[in-house]
């Protein structure tokens, strides 16, 4: 069993405290627990009810007509909005609900689901990560993370993996690139799912992962067909400003375009010959589609 202060489940349920507090005191559909020192406490059940009641009260019912419900008709009328009309909201919460109780097979079949729904890239742009952002998986922060946010990124990367390895190998004369996170850098999520974009695309690619130091990358760019370095940057603990990385790696691969993405380029401030900044998700995309890649470069 976890357990949840009445912050986490403001973050979760996008509902504030206050308001929280005054449910509490209206209406009798929950109460929480009591530290010793009077803190409320929600446990694993708690927060799926409370998640269930906060989808309702964002869909513009009045926390009035939600406290008449008993639990199972909250659940019902739930499953009743998601069956009239797609709900991304309705599916972050249904695999949120999996991973607080850690439920593999659930989420698995609940992931599976929502991709048999909307598709594969909009299951991952429009709700996978939506849901590891409003687990607190801030891929832009050094923040501590919980159980679930491991549990959810590892059952969503395996998935994109499994996804990846389903498609055709590039044909021959095909732009080849090499992607990697930087030393320093575990947050490989994001560069999973831009692995699977280039392989759809129709790229050549040389996945090498997070954590990689130069030393690294050499072997791979001493490969003449290799024009392209992709690299995703969320956490900058290069031990070296974005700026001064860029330099160090751009000197060290002057005949190669460098591509870099990811929240921790938006400190850069300097311009490179042969570096290009991808800020955007339409830009990345962009990039990737465009078989003239060096063009799409220039434009950008």
């Amino acid at each position: 069993m976890y357990y949840f202060t009445i912050r986490d489940i403001e973050n979760l349920c996008d509902i504030k405290a206050h308001t929280l507090r005054v449910w509490e005191q209206r209406y009798d559909f929950f109460k929480p627990k009591r530290k010793e020192s009077q803190h409320r406490l929600y446990d694993n059940e708690d927060l799926k009810q409370l998640l269930r009641i906060s989808f309702l009260y964002h869909k513009g019912w009045k926390v009035s007509r939600i406290a008449q419900l008993s639990p199972e008709q909250i659940r019902t009328e739930v499953e009743k909005i998601q069956e009239t009309k797609s709900s991304f909201e309705y599916y972050i919460n249904q695999l949120l609900e999996y991973s607080i109780d850690f439920n593999k097979e659930g989420f698995a079949q609940g992931l599976q689901h929502v991709i048999d729904s909307i598709g594969f890239e909009a299951t991952i742009e429009k709700v996978a990560y939506p849901l590891l952002n409003k687990i607190g998986l801030l891929w832009m922060t050094n923040h501590v993370i919980p159980a679930q946010e491991h549990f959810c990124s590892y059952m969503i990367q395996h998935k994109i993996i499994a996804e990846t390895d389903k498609l055709p190998l590039a044909p021959a004369g095909a732009p080849q690139v090499v992607l990697f996170c930087p030393h320093g850098e575990y947050h490989e999520l994001p560069l999973h799912y831009i692995h699977y974009l280039f392989r759809k695309w129709g790229w050549t690619t040389f996945y090498l992962g997070s954590n990689v130091k130069l030393d690294i990358l050499k072997p791979f760019v001493q490969n003449e067909k290799v024009e392209f370095l992709f690299l995703y940057l969320i956490t900058n603990f290069t031990g070296f400003t974005v700026d001064d990385y860029f330099e160090k790696l751009c000197k060290a691969f002057p005949h190669k375009k460098i591509i870099a993405s990811g929240r921790a380029v938006f400190a850069s401030q300097r311009n490179f010959v042969n570096l290009s900044i991808l800020k955007t998700d339409e830009a990345i995309h962009q990039f990737i589609k465009e078989k003239n890649a060096s063009k799409v470069l220039d434009n950008l």
